[in-house]
């Protein structure tokens, strides 16, 4: 399983880890992902995984 937002489509980013000697090694942000259930029109239910801005956006516009 990929960690993508499904709705977004928010990923993994690349980065580097800073110290105080300014040496920098590589590592990734992780997106904060959640699963959720989530009530199609057709009134089945689907788990999905979705970050956790996008489900404050679906709370709020709900």
């Amino acid at each position: 399983m990929s960690r993508r937002c499904e709705i977004s489509g928010k990923g993994p980013m690349a980065g580097n880890n800073v110290s105080h000697a300014n040496n920098r090694t590589k590592r990734k942000f992780l997106p904060n992902l959640r699963s959720v259930r989530v009530t199609l029109e057709d009134g089945t239910t689907k788990k999905i995984k979705i970050s956790a801005k996008e489900l404050r956006t679906m709370k709020k516009n709900t």
